[in-house]
């Protein structure tokens, strides 16, 4: 399945009117399941964040039971600390969680017709002779994942693969997340300012302060199937670094290394990839390209308190 609308659609609001709605949202204690709160009470609408973990059926059926939610917003699973390569040491937690807890919740929302957004991953594809890096031809949402360099993305082509059959389910391709919190570990931006050498690859990425909004819409829409969850066009690192340099620290340094370079210092191999976004821009037209929507939710705002956002990176970096 790549596009659709889940059952129970009325005037282009799936499960009830907009103030009938009700989201339960799984991943409270994480980084995008707290953004995702704090929108859903700016917008004045009704949720509850869920007690259970993925993992425990009986827990999520609790919970389901509980707050009676017209729309689940899914952002738990495992990532790993400090990064992906703690996965390939815990492959047995990272299959109850991302993907038998995943389908637990896929499982349980399809019984009761409830629609089921959950903030997936676009690491599941990687460059390659048939969509090589620069060529401008993107991955589409029905093209088969090509990516299982790290355990991570390979349950994660797996988990998908089974969660596009469920009917009430939109699966969104996050990758490379970005905040304008310059500081925050999770951030994209952050993790490569940290770095004294960094790779230098186009990609698609998610500007979450434009992209995290359609999501909920998404979710009132009733889309279902999967999306490429990302900005059009793709950005690379050191374009990043040239646009910090440009609006925060004139005098920040960097250099690259090659892939082979940077295989030597980690465990899991990295998807680079440009995911195809033309179903996103059919349903928001107003999206921005990667470097407008960099400029205007990351940068802009930070240069307005240049000296502030400098000191607290300097002091996050140590130098």
């Amino acid at each position: 399945m790549v596009s659709g609308t889940a059952n129970g659609v009325a005037n282009g609001t799936a499960n009830g009117s907009a103030k009938n709605q009700v989201f339960l949202v799984f991943g409270k204690s994480g980084w995008i399941g707290g953004l995702i709160g704090q929108l859903l009470k700016e917008r004045g609408l009704k949720f509850e964040y869920a007690n259970a973990r993925l993992e425990d059926r009986s827990e999520v059926i609790a919970d389901l039971e509980r707050v009676k939610p017209t729309h689940v917003l899914n952002a738990a699973g495992l990532t790993g600390r400090p990064n992906v390569d703690w996965c390939e040491d815990h492959k047995l937690e990272v299959i109850r969680v991302n993907v038998l807890g995943m389908l637990n919740l896929a499982d349980l929302c399809e019984q009761r017709k409830i629609h089921l957004t959950t903030y997936a991953t676009g690491c599941i594809f990687h460059y390659d002779k048939d969509f090589p890096q620069g060529s401008g031809k993107g991955f589409k949402e029905e093209d088969t994942p090509n990516f299982a360099g790290s355990y991570y993305s390979k349950t994660k082509a797996m988990v998908e693969d089974l969660l596009k059959e469920y009917p009430n389910v939109l699966i969104l391709r996050v990758r490379m997340p970005i905040v304008a919190d310059l500081t925050y570990p999770r951030n994209f931006i952050t993790k490569i300012i940290k770095y004294d050498k960094v790779v230098d690859i186009p990609n698609s990425m998610t500007v979450l302060p434009e992209l995290l909004p359609y999501s909920i819409e998404m979710a009132q829409r009733g889309l279902t199937g999967i999306m490429n969850y990302t900005n059009p066009g793709t950005v690379s690192h050191n374009e990043i670094l040239e646009m910090y340099k440009e609006y925060i620290d004139p005098e920040f340094k960097w250099s690259n290394f090659t892939i082979e370079e940077q295989s030597k210092v980690i465990v899991a191999a990295r998807s680079n990839n440009l995911l195809d976004t033309k179903r996103i821009e059919k349903e928001f037209p107003q999206i921005l390209p990667i470097h407008d929507s960099l400029r205007k939710y990351v940068f802009e705002p930070n240069a307005k308190n240049k000296t502030q956002v400098l000191a607290a990176v300097k002091e996050m970096r140590g130098r």
